[in-house]
């Protein structure tokens, strides 16, 4: 640090010799010093009565920051700020870390924007602002998350390899309780979520008996539509609807069974999440997105569906309905949100479509009956389920 000197300054006067200067003389203008003056080397002169520099100047003489280099060896390096002062290395390392945040933190939004421009998407949700309850600004947050839920909680191809119950026992289940939801009359999420439970349980419990698994079942939905319904059936409703094969007590057993096995973890992301953002992004009519709750729902008796992930499941149900009904184009806007493109969805659509030409014979009516009725706009009848479209993807889908 350099020492200021104590001497007193003197003013020349006429007569070339010291004269005293009065108090307000040596005030003058209060001279504020630039934060970055503080720590030079030079003092400063009182000399003269100089103007303040005006606020504006200031602005437009703001120091530009460079990036320092790297120091050699044995030596100090020391970045210079517009040529004049020396910052310590540190507070240059502070600068030049948080420029360079900025710097990827832009890059990143141009990239996102400059990706969003070149597939022509649709910003679905600009005009939900407004609107508290459609979370606008962290709703892309909360599908990301939804889909690392499901990276977490899949369910295995083939897991009832080895297990007493079959695919035939779980098919005639999940065919029985769609009509106990249907008469009940518990929200869509219910049901989504009973199957859900219900394999889970099966992949990670292997010794269910046959005698169980409508236990299992009945159970499953009733832990279910206490998750999901404002208010969920007694349980004795639920005893009742199994001809009182299973006793109130039996039931508490298995749920307590049921969530332990589960870790309490019953909170999976449904199909019918991921299809109501899809059919927003697509603007899909009452009719297209009736047709895909219909395939979706067709899919959850079918064992060779079931490890699927509820978003390749929403997806390819939409894109099925979307071709089936009009030919729209699965286009880049559906993309985007859907994170499927349709040569992805392909398998699945195919699948599904076997699935379709099933249903006609199938012994498992509960679904298909439940949409005939006309407040499902008797979307399981309508013709263009039988054409040529739906039968030439049935005979690329293998239902193993």
């Amino acid at each position: 640090m350099s020492v200021r000197s104590n001497m007193q300054p003197s003013v020349i006067g006429f007569d070339n010799g010291p004269r005293k200067v009065e108090a307000k003389v040596l005030q003058g203008p209060i001279l504020h010093r630039p934060a970055l003056g503080e720590v030079g080397n030079r003092s400063v002169s009182l000399r003269g009565l100089k103007a303040p520099v005006k606020p504006v100047d200031v602005a437009r003489k703001r120091p530009v920051l460079t990036r320092p280099t790297k120091p050699k060896s044995n030596s100090i390096s020391l970045c210079r700020v517009s040529g004049k002062e020396n910052v310590g290395l540190q507070e240059c390392e502070k600068v030049e870390e948080e420029m360079d945040v900025e710097e990827v933190a832009k890059v990143e939004e141009l990239s996102v924007a400059f990706s969003t421009q070149c597939l022509n998407v649709e910003d679905i949700d600009a005009e939900d602002g407004g609107n508290p309850q459609l979370v606008s600004e962290y709703v892309n947050d909360i599908y990301k998350y939804l889909r690392e839920l499901e990276e977490g909680s899949k369910v295995q191809p083939r897991y009832l390899d080895g297990q007493v119950v079959t695919g035939k026992m779980r098919a005639i289940l999940i065919d029985w309780l769609v009509q106990v939801h249907l008469r009940f009359m518990l929200l869509q999420e219910t049901l989504y979520l009973t199957v859900a439970i219900i394999d889970r349980y099966l992949q990670r419990e292997r010794t269910v008996s046959r005698s169980k698994l409508q236990l299992v079942g009945v159970t499953a939905m009733f832990i279910a539509s206490k998750y999901e319904e404002m208010y969920s059936p007694d349980i004795a409703d639920f005893a009742y609807i199994t001809d009182k094969a299973y006793t109130k007590n039996e039931i508490r057993k298995m749920e307590v069974n049921i969530l332990k096995t589960l870790d309490f973890n019953v909170s999976y992301p449904l199909p019918l999440h991921f299809l109501r953002r899809n059919s927003k992004a697509g603007s899909v009519d009452a009719a297209q997105h009736t047709l895909a709750k219909y395939l979706m729902e067709l899919c959850l008796p079918e064992y060779c569906m079931c490890h699927y992930k509820a978003s390749m499941i929403a997806a390819a149900a939409l894109c099925f309905s979307l071709k089936v009904l009009d030919g729209s184009p699965w286009n880049d806007t559906l993309v985007y949100y859907s994170c499927n493109t349709e040569e992805q969805l392909m398998p699945v659509i195919c699948k599904m479509a076997a699935i379709v030409v099933k249903s006609i014979s199938s012994k498992q009516q509960a679904v298909k009956q439940k949409y005939k009725t006309n407040k499902q706009m008797k979307i399981s009848d309508i013709p263009q389920l039988h054409s040529q479209t739906v039968k030439k993807l049935a005979e690329k889908g293998a239902l193993t």
